[in-house]
């Protein structure tokens, strides 16, 4: 008898321990997105997230690692637009999961929820590190990560119809805190319309449409090609006639030296900015990359 007690207990206790329900695997490619699904989804998904902010999603490979997590995820939501063309086609191939394939219910892109800027007129590799179908670096408009997340949170509701409720509430609430943050954020930033700046890759640009700043030029020559020392100093000729730029933004992952070059020369200061989720010690999540964003170009010296 106690020895039936004892095995009732035990596995009373292991039952205890035993989730109701299996966290949804996600793969997120940035750590935008992964916060969004962690957002979205609370403690009925489980988030790995492929990349850090500090390196250059262009530039990725499809290690082992990842493979691993491919191969077990329920849902892989991808930046899209080809931001991932050099290394997530391989990661799926490998990955041997017919579940996260494009075109199935388990593969999520965030640029195609949304209208791309910089659709090009013709697509020619010589341009440099264009993409075919626009500018995929949407996240930099809050308008935008508002819109992908009402079609993750029915995607997520569609793939764990049993927590379907549970997402909804989620997405709602999401949005109602997220609308009311971009009213302040946008309040805020009216300073900035019109201030004259100059970038360093094409991936700032929607952060410049959003708040209307006047972008005079781009550190790089072409979208992912280094500058020379002669475009630098081409550049630093041009940016000599008004307007001056007031700042030069660069992002946690890029190299600083062609920015503090320029700098110096210009006499416009850089500032650094998150980009992404985890790229500044402030941008902790969504709310916090776009709070320390605004806070660090309110901040530049005027």
């Amino acid at each position: 008898m106690v020895q039936l007690m004892r095995r009732v207990v035990v596995l009373l206790l292991l039952g205890a321990a035993i989730p109701a329900h299996a966290a949804l695997k996600i793969l997120a490619t940035t750590t935008d997105w992964g916060a969004l699904a962690t957002e979205l989804g609370g403690d009925r998904v489980n988030v790995y997230v492929a990349t850090s902010a500090l390196q250059d999603v262009h530039r990725i490979d499809a290690k082992p690692s990842l493979i691993a997590r491919a191969r077990s995820a329920d849902l892989v939501v991808a930046n899209g637009g080809e931001l991932e063309i050099g290394w997530l086609p391989v990661l799926l191939q490998e990955s041997g999961n017919p579940r996260i394939q494009p075109g199935s219910a388990g593969y999520f892109e965030a640029a195609a929820q949304v209208s791309l800027l910089e659709k090009p007129a013709q697509f020619d590799r010589s341009l440099g590190d264009i993409h075919p179908q626009g500018n995929p670096h949407v996240q930099l408009d809050p308008h935008n990560v508002a819109t992908v997340a009402k079609a993750l949170t029915a995607r997520l509701a569609m793939l764990d119809a049993a927590n379907a409720s549970h997402y909804q509430q989620r997405g709602s609430d999401f949005d109602s805190r997220w609308q009311q943050a971009i009213a302040r954020w946008e309040s805020r930033a009216a300073p900035l319309k019109g201030v004259p700046l100059v970038i360093m890759h094409r991936d700032q640009v929607y952060l410049c449409h959003w708040l209307g700043l006047t972008e005079l030029a781009a550190i790089e020559p072409k979208p992912g090609v280094p500058p020379s020392a002669g475009y630098l100093a081409q550049l630093v000729t041009k940016l000599s006639a008004p307007p001056p730029p007031r700042m030069i933004l660069r992002n946690a992952y890029n190299d600083p030296r062609a920015a503090n070059w320029l700098s110096e020369r210009v006499h416009a200061p850089v500032v650094l900015l998150p980009f992404s989720v985890g790229g500044t010690p402030e941008a902790k999540d969504l709310f916090g990359l776009f709070d320390d964003t605004i806070n660090r170009l309110l901040a530049a010296p005027k």
